[in-house]
């Protein structure tokens, strides 16, 4: 929103943070899909489902951002607005370019979709990390994750001491595996019953201390050693209190002491995210372009708020009308071509009984 309605420069600050949403979102990838993963789900199973889930959106709300993001004859004063570019724009389509870090490339077609070539990677590596993580114990697991988080806090420190260095330009989604590596061996620890018997309102008050103590340190002390160690600190520690803090809501979710979590418009929204993420972008450039930049000021909380109900109410209708009935209908076909194909299998020596189809149900 601070390309569009800004709040004052005294809050605002704390904005800046928002971007350790995407982090946040990887460590709990890492999380949900090991946690839920089946043995007997194949591979080819996994790369259908996660193309089901994720490729329809991002190719529908790419169409909706075009005509936003891109022009034959740009305005320089829209710096947002780019020239159409055929090529670039197929990089986008097949979701690579987001192993560029060249900004025209990067956030090319929808600026959001840079994280879904993160993703794909991601899930491309999921089964054979997989593959290995379950061979541990849950005592392999913990270790595994602390050599992680080793590894995070390693790259923050080298980034932040050599930012222009080959480690900082290396394509985002090998930068970003740490994240998602993460959130595996936590959930694999998870799923062997390790529990941690901390509430997660300290996890998420960790973040908020270490976030709040950034921007303090920001605004008081910008050019003293004691902001350039919080600076170098803030990436990783963000990271790991993310891992925590999942890990601690699991646990507390499953002994039921966060029912509220099952409200029904919590879910509602939690099933909208991906939607509401895709198209966010879209809806604040539109505004932009409509109606011109707005002074910092309070009152643009009303545009805040304006906004926020047009990008959920379209997050809504593209899940209900789209991203699930498409899903379905391609998980569908899917399991259907399984089914014909094991029914043609041919039967080996003693086998009797119905044919049984492996990874039914599973994400």
């Amino acid at each position: 929103m601070a390309v569009f309605a800004p709040l004052p420069a005294h809050i605002g600050a704390f904005f800046q943070l928002g971007d350790y949403g995407v982090a946040f979102f990887f460590v709990l990838s890492g999380f949900v899909l090991t946690y839920s993963m089946r043995p007997t789900t194949a591979k080819s199973t996994f790369y259908w489902r996660r193309f089901a889930r994720i490729y329809p959106l991002h190719f529908v709300t790419l169409l909706l951002a075009i005509p936003v993001f891109y022009s034959f004859t740009p305005d320089p004063q829209d710096w947002w607005v780019k020239p159409f570019n055929a090529g670039i724009l197929m990089l986008s389509v097949v979701l690579l370019q987001g192993w560029s870090r060249d900004p025209a490339i990067l956030f090319s077609g929808n600026p959001a979709a840079w994280t879904l070539t993160v993703e794909a990677f991601f899930y491309a590596l999921h089964p054979f990390l997989a593959a290995g993580l379950t061979r541990m114990g849950r005592r392999g697991a913990l270790i595994a994750a602390g050599v992680v988080a080793a590894v995070t806090i390693g790259i923050r420190v080298v980034v932040q001491l050599d930012p222009g260095g080959w480690v900082a330009m290396l394509p985002l989604p090998i930068l970003r595996l740490n994240e998602f590596a993460l959130g595996m061996c936590l959930a694999w620890a998870f799923r062997l019953g390790w529990r941690v018997g901390v509430h997660p309102w300290w996890s998420a008050a960790g973040i908020v201390a270490v976030g709040a103590t950034f921007v303090i340190a920001e605004q008081l002390a910008p050019e003293t050693p004691l902001f350039t160690i919080v600076a170098m600190i803030l990436p990783a520690a963000m990271v790991l209190l993310f891992g925590a803090l999942i890990a601690t809501t699991s646990a507390a979710e499953i002994a039921g002491r966060v029912r509220w979590m099952t409200w029904r418009p919590l879910v509602a929204l939690g099933q909208w995210s991906f939607a509401f993420y895709l198209i966010h972008a879209t809806v604040i450039y539109s505004a932009r372009t409509l109606f011109g930049f707005q002074n910092p000021g309070w009152m643009n909380l009303l545009w805040f708020g304006g906004l926020l109900a047009v990008a959920i109410a379209g997050a809504a209708a593209l899940h209900l009308l789209l991203e699930r009935p498409v899903e379905s209908r391609l998980r569908a076909w899917e399991a259907r071509r399984r089914q014909r194909r094991a029914l043609r299998r041919p039967r080996r020596a003693g086998e009797s009984g119905p044919v049984i189809l492996p990874g039914e149900g599973s994400r």
